[in-house]
């Protein structure tokens, strides 16, 4: 081992050598090591090493110069003989980065320990590819971990655990990169989506000097019956090609995509799409029911709201519009031709289903209440 040492010593029963510093005698070394990357933003390392321990008191030197390890979370355990080896104490020499750890044992014992501490500075990122089918019906997903060691810390040999997916059989040194394909359920289903927010995007083309982009995603669904659904999928950069009908793949594009619990689904935004346009426009917005004060003043007013759009779609093959409306404040649906879900009390959610070379009409009239001017 590199940098991190643990070195076993014998105390002599002396009250002089019992306080004392006890240097090197031998230098036993890692059995089994487990890189743990459950947490994003530190890594837990735990490992296992055999001891020879003599009868009586024995002290065990662990020292890590220039290792990037929170002291305060190493901790050691006795995994052979827990009812005849006792760890009695332990101490951190001043102006070391190392601590001692004083064990008792009643006989002479080869005796495994568990040693785990929290180690910073080795990174890891998930990232997602998927190559979709001519159709846009599935795509071949894959994931792979980027593991990168900073630590300061070579580890010849260790397997490698995430929140999910396989465990890896890999060691990683010093300022070494590696990047591992931990996640590979096959061809699953994808849906592609168009989405028009009244809040993000001109609500009428003409004025914008031409037709106006609709961002366009890739949806899939984090479910058993699509191939996942075992456990919450990290978020990361998801890159998305797509299978050009000649033997290669031609890119579609690339999104940080967000931690995905289960039953959920995983949006990717692939770009902007003119094949599905949305002409929206406010035909009435005039105040009604108001209240004034003494001196004539409106203190509280509600309106009276119609917003209607056109939707088409140019395409050859059906599509699906995700149309997003917001509505401030109290309010009251007077008419609406399409049926909607409520995201939060302000934001409604239109799933729209349009078939190829369609156009749709939509309305909502609505009331808004109890506004100050």
């Amino acid at each position: 081992m590199k940098y991190l040492t643990v070195i076993l010593a014998i105390a002599a029963l002396t009250a002089t050598s019992a306080t004392a510093r006890i240097k090197m005698v031998a230098l036993p070394e890692r059995a089994d090591t487990d890189i743990r990357l459950d947490n994003p933003t530190v890594t837990l390392i735990e490992e296992e090493r055999v001891l020879t321990l003599q009868q009586g008191l024995n002290q065990v030197d662990f020292s890590w110069n220039g290792v990037s390890i929170d002291a305060d979370s190493i901790r050691l355990q006795v995994i052979d003989h827990p009812d005849s080896v006792t760890l009695l104490n332990v101490s951190y020499p001043p102006n070391e980065q190392a601590l001692v750890w004083e064990i008792s044992s009643a006989e002479a014992v080869q005796e495994t320990v568990r040693i785990s501490y929290l180690l910073y500075n080795i990174d890891r990122l998930v990232t997602y590819k998927l190559v979709a089918d001519k159709n846009e019906t599935q795509v071949d997903f894959k994931s792979h971990l980027v593991l990168r060691n900073f630590s300061g810390e070579d580890f010849e040999n260790a397997r490698v655990l995430l929140d999910y997916g396989e465990a890896f059989e890999r060691g990683i040194q010093h300022e070494e990169t590696k990047q591992l394909l931990f996640l590979s359920p096959g061809e699953i289903a994808v849906e592609k989506v168009w989405t028009f927010d009244a809040a993000a995007l001109p609500w009428d083309p003409e004025y914008v000097g031409g037709n106006v982009g609709i961002p366009v995603s890739y949806v899939i669904k984090n479910t058993k019956a699509n191939g996942l659904g075992e456990f919450a999928l990290n978020g990361g950069k998801a890159r998305v090609y797509q299978d050009d009908g000649r033997g290669g793949t031609i890119v579609l594009g690339e999104d940080n995509t967000q931690p995905v619990p289960v039953g959920e689904a995983m949006k990717i935004y692939i770009g902007d799409s003119r094949d599905i346009t949305v002409v929206q426009k406010k035909m009435n917005d005039k105040q009604i029911n108001i209240r004034r004060n003494n001196d004539g003043k409106i203190v509280l007013h509600d309106t009276d709201e119609l917003i209607t759009a056109t939707i088409e779609n140019f395409k050859d093959t059906p599509a699906r519009l995700t149309l997003i409306q917001h509505i401030d404040g109290q309010w009251d649906m007077e008419a609406c031709n399409m049926e909607y879900t409520l995201d939060d009390a302000s934001t409604l959610k239109f799933e729209i289903e349009l078939a190829a070379n369609s156009k749709q009409e939509f309305s909502m009239h609505y009331h808004r209440r109890n506004i100050r001017p």
